[in-house]
């Protein structure tokens, strides 16, 4: 059989299938891990299909074993090759790089330098700073990274056991719509903008003035409401306890800051991107004594998220166009908000770069309701796996349950669409 095959109606009929059941599957993950403390014989299957990050990664595998079968082998590993994966290799590769102890540490002291300057005790000026400063910085060292730090400085603050589950579902939603809008500062850090850039000539100027202020008003605002919710909570916990580690001579910190800041100029060349890794992870054994354990199974497990979504995504075209394409400017605005929630924003604003003759008024509502529901699903923003990834063990079963985190990004979101849409 041809390529012909995998584009065909049959072909698409089962892609459309097995994305709903990923779907599915993403929304009941919470209900493996349940399975798993009911069945400790099996418990080892049900921990592994109760992981986030695997589900998109195995209904991928799935799609082209289907595609073997229906159009053969040889057009299945075809359509497999022809997929970009350049974006889950270099979050990947950021997320290991940015939550390297040097770097954690210049984020942590500049951080708490910062919060003895605002007027809240230090707990709560630590979690505005990470709900608000870190999505905000995410423009300039890009989203991954951003949610890297965010979620690793947040973690021993917000999600802890002592928290209560509402609230920590709360503050992730925040997390999820603050990266995913604090991004559009710049031309090249959000995913979604990313993908139109270069076809509408949208530079960082174009970026900061359309999109940007706005995202940073609705940024310092949902941290801020947030923040006030959380203050009895924090108030109450206790210090969190300080590992006594030997400090980090400022050269180390800077050759990591170096490594971190060439991942990000080379984001879109992963041949070298690849390589300046591989010689970070010999750095890093180099002098062992001034780091922590990488998180490389974090890394990676999120990475076959990504590629599994780049992979079943990819095969959804065919609906998704022509809704992107039949819609008037404030539909589309509402129209993408509410399918970023079942697929990635980078996708549909990819799908509308393929619209010819797409008048400005669109680009805008297309771009501003993908980057608005960002934070309503995992899988709704590129960035959102690795805050999963860094943050369940906070979570009652050690896994975030996708209910919580989208009534917990409800209101966020509507701050983020109210800013985009009425200023």
């Amino acid at each position: 059989m041809g390529t012909e095959w995998v584009h065909s109606d049959l072909m698409h009929q089962i892609a459309a299938v097995l994305f709903g059941l990923a779907l599915l599957h993403t929304f009941g993950a919470k209900f493996f891990e349940s399975l798993a403390h009911r069945h400790p014989q099996h418990a080892g299957l049900f921990h592994l299909l109760g992981e986030v990050e695997v589900v998109f990664g195995f209904w991928a595998f799935v799609l082209i074993a289907c595609m073997a079968l229906v159009a053969g082998s040889g057009p299945a590993i075809a359509y497999a090759e022809s997929r970009q994966f350049t974006e889950p290799l270099f979050v990947c590769v950021v997320m290991v790089v940015a939550a390297s102890r040097p770097v954690l540490d210049v984020v942590g002291r500049s951080m708490n330098t910062l919060a003895r300057l605002l007027p809240l005790p230090r707990p709560l000026a630590l979690a505005w700073l990470g709900l608000a400063a870190v999505p905000l910085l995410g423009s300039l060292v890009t989203e991954p990274a951003a949610m890297t730090l965010a979620a690793l400085m947040l973690a021993p603050l917000l999600f802890t056991p002592a928290m209560p589950e509402r609230l920590k579902y709360a503050a992730l939603g925040v997390l999820f719509v603050n990266i995913s809008i604090g991004g559009t500062l710049t031309a090249y850090a959000a995913p979604p903008v990313l993908m139109v850039a270069a076809t509408w000539q949208w530079d960082t100027a174009f970026m900061a003035s359309t999109f940007g202020w706005k995202a940073a008003l609705a940024v310092l605002l949902n941290a801020t409401v947030m923040v006030l919710l959380l203050r009895k909570p924090l108030r109450a916990a206790p210090p969190a306890a300080r590992a006594e580690e030997a400090p980090i001579p400022w050269v180390v910190s800077a050759v990591h800051l170096a490594f971190l800041a060439g991942v990000v100029v080379l984001a879109h060349h992963p041949v070298l991107f690849l390589g300046l890794f591989l010689f970070f992870l010999g750095y890093t054994q180099a002098y062992a004594r001034f780091q922590s354990p990488l998180i490389l199974k974090e890394g990676l497990l999120v990475g076959f998220f990504l590629a599994g979504l780049v992979v079943l995504g990819g095969m959804q075209q065919w609906w998704l166009q022509p809704i992107v394409e039949s819609l008037a400017p404030t539909a589309l605005f509402f129209g993408a908000l509410g399918l970023t929630a079942v697929t990635d924003n980078a996708a549909l604003t990819y799908l509308g770069s393929l619209i010819v003759g797409i008048s400005d008024p669109a680009k805008y509502m297309l771009v501003a309701g993908a980057v608005a529901g960002g934070g309503l699903t995992v899988i709704a923003n590129a960035p959102n796996p690795a805050g999963v990834a860094l943050l369940r063990a906070g979570f009652e079963d050690q896994s975030i349950g996708a209910g919580g985190l989208l009534l917990g990004a409800l209101l966020p979101t509507a701050v983020a669409a109210a800013f985009f849409l009425l200023l």
